[in-house]
C-alpha cells in the first residue's frame, strides 16, 4: 500500500463555524466545498481537515450520521508554543486548557472551536530545562 494523501474528517453541526475558526486562527484555506461539506488544508499540516454536516444523507457509515466529533483532539506540533499561546489570546480565542508542561516534556494548551472540536498546540521540551527539544 502507498498512501498518497491523508485527511481527518469530522462530523459537526455547523460546518462553516468550524471552517472559519481554523481558517482565521490556524491558517487553513479552503480546497473544496459543497453543501454540508468543506475540505481545508495548509501546506505544512500533512493532511486535509474536513468538516461534514451531522445527519448528512451521504455520510457513511449510516449509524454515525448523528454523531459529532466528540472525544478527540486535533493536535498541531509547533516551534514556539509560548508565542502561539500569546497569539491565540491576542486574537481573543477562549483558552480551554491553559498552557502547561507535562513531566514527559509535552508543553501544550487547548482551544475549542464553535462545534466543540478541541484543538491542541504542542511543543516538545526538555523535561529538566523546559527548553525546546
Amino acid at each position: 500500500m502507498q498512501i498518497t494523501a491523508s485527511a481527518l474528517s469530522l462530523n459537526v453541526d455547523d460546518v462553516m463555524a468550524s471552517a472559519m475558526f481554523v481558517k482565521q486562527h490556524f491558517g487553513f484555506h479552503e480546497e473544496m466545498s459543497a453543501e454540508g461539506f468543506i475540505s481545508l488544508s495548509r501546506p505544512d499540516a500533512g493532511f486535509n481537515l474536513i468538516f461534514l454536516q451531522t445527519r448528512l444523507a451521504s455520510f457513511k457509515p449510516i449509524h454515525m450520521r448523528g454523531h459529532r466529533a466528540d472525544g478527540l483532539l486535533i493536535v498541531f506540533v509547533v516551534d514556539d508554543i509560548d508565542q502561539e499561546y500569546m497569539r491565540i489570546q491576542t486574537e481573543g480565542v477562549p483558552i480551554t486548557t491553559a498552557i502547561e508542561t507535562e513531566p514527559w516534556g509535552e508543553r501544550f494548551f487547548q482551544v475549542t472551536d464553535p462545534n466543540g472540536v478541541v484543538i491542541q498546540l504542542v511543543q516538545w521540551v526538555t523535561e529538566n530545562t523546559g527548553e525546546p527539544k
